[in-house]
């Protein structure tokens, strides 16, 4: 595979390009949505979902993790799970409804995680804490379950909680961070790294 270097970073190679793959089918997944054509909604979201998953195991597995390629998955995330929530409101609005309040709240503390990092650094926050990645998991799992078998109150509760818990850490930890930088594993390491410091 033939270099490619930004900013002294190699940025071709496998996890960039399931990356840019997601970004390159957001606008069909987009037009599915728009046509009303769930079937085939699902099966492209799913596919981006699961290759949400196995983007950032491989970089890390293989040591493949750049700058680069953090913001480029962290642009891909908000694509697809924007066509997630897109999809909450065109297919499933009558069962998310009356728990709206609760996906509001998170939007809202996801929306101010990008406010603080572009106020603070200028750019996307693109930290893959274990708390976010985790609850990106829960989510997945959480959307493929509501388009294949149904709503289910409790899973809905866990999602949207664990993503909102993981996105208050993420806005604490953008407080305290001097620069984004790859690696950060979460407050509490950020915590003890200031104090052996």
């Amino acid at each position: 595979m033939k270099k490619i270097i930004i900013k002294g970073e190699s940025v071709l190679n496998v996890p960039n390009l399931i990356s840019l793959y997601r970004l390159l089918v957001f606008p069909v997944i987009l037009f599915m949505a728009l046509t009303n054509r769930e079937n085939w909604f699902v099966i492209l979201l799913s596919i981006s979902l699961v290759s949400d998953a196995i983007d950032g195991s491989i970089a890390r597995y293989f040591k493949l993790q750049t700058n680069f390629g953090a913001a480029l998955d962290n642009l891909a995330d908000i694509f697809t799970y924007a066509m997630a929530i897109l999809g909450l409101f065109i297919f499933k609005w009558i069962d998310i409804e009356p728990h709206a309040w609760f996906l509001y709240l998170f939007l809202g503390v996801f929306v101010l995680s990008y406010f603080i990092s572009f106020v603070r650094f200028g750019k996307i926050p693109g930290l893959h804490l274990y708390s976010a990645v985790s609850a990106g998991y829960v989510q997945s799992i959480f959307f493929f379950i509501l388009f294949v078998f149904g709503f289910y109150t409790w899973m809905f509760y866990l999602a949207v909680g664990w993503g909102l818990f993981a996105y208050i850490e993420k806005n604490l930890v953008l407080l305290r961070l001097d620069d984004i930088k790859i690696g950060v594993k979460g407050l509490y390491w950020v915590i003890k790294s200031e104090k052996e410091n």
